[in-house]
């Protein structure tokens, strides 16, 4: 069990297993970068970066047309104009910063939820515009947007919110405080 060393035997206690993958030490590696065994991670990632980029293309968009953003706010006839300008340059600067930080995972948790919330915001308006039989432009993407009927930017919408969704369920299931100890399972 262990050697003798001036007479007295030590005792080795076995090491436990360090966290990680398969009870053994987590390498260090980028979080931008998910484990190369891991392809399932590296799904999640690319869909990360690739919400993110949308969000930062987006607001990128609206930002370099502040004035065309606010008449495209106002077409939904919901907010007040002086409500839907001062929305026009404080709502693409927030997207591209949500976009940014899911791409780069820096306050990741909150940017999900933030971009989420945002999701939800431009459906119900947009939902909410052709239940009063308006016929607008979401104003999504610029001129880009502009030839996409109301049902594809649903789809697409809802296509960007499942995405959401399921990135801030995965991240929630791989926190600490919420991971299932399999050592306690029935």
């Amino acid at each position: 069990m262990g050697s003798v060393a001036g007479g007295e035997e030590v005792k080795k206690t076995p090491n436990p297993p360090s966290p990680g993958y398969g009870g053994q030490a987590a390498p260090q590696v980028s979080s931008l970068i998910p484990h190369p065994s891991s392809f399932h991670g590296f799904l999640w990632r690319f869909l990360a970066i690739l919400i993110g980029a949308l969000f930062v293309y987006a607001g990128a968009v609206k930002a370099l047309e502040p004035v065309r953003f606010a008449g495209d706010i106002e077409n939904y006839h919901i907010l007040p104009w002086s409500v839907g300008v001062r929305l026009a340059f404080y709502l693409p600067w927030l997207e591209i910063l949500g976009g940014l930080a899911l791409i780069f995972r820096r306050l990741y948790s909150g940017a999900l939820v933030l971009v989420l919330m945002l999701m939800l915001v431009f459906i119900g308006a947009t939902i909410s515009a052709k239940a009063r039989g308006l016929d607008i432009s979401c104003g999504c993407f610029g001129h880009v947007s502009d030839q996409l009927s109301f049902a594809w930017h649903l789809v697409l919408d809802f296509a960007i919110l499942a995405g959401l969704g399921a990135l801030l369920f995965l991240s929630f299931a791989q926190r600490k405080d919420f991971a299932i100890d399999e050592s306690k399972a029935p």
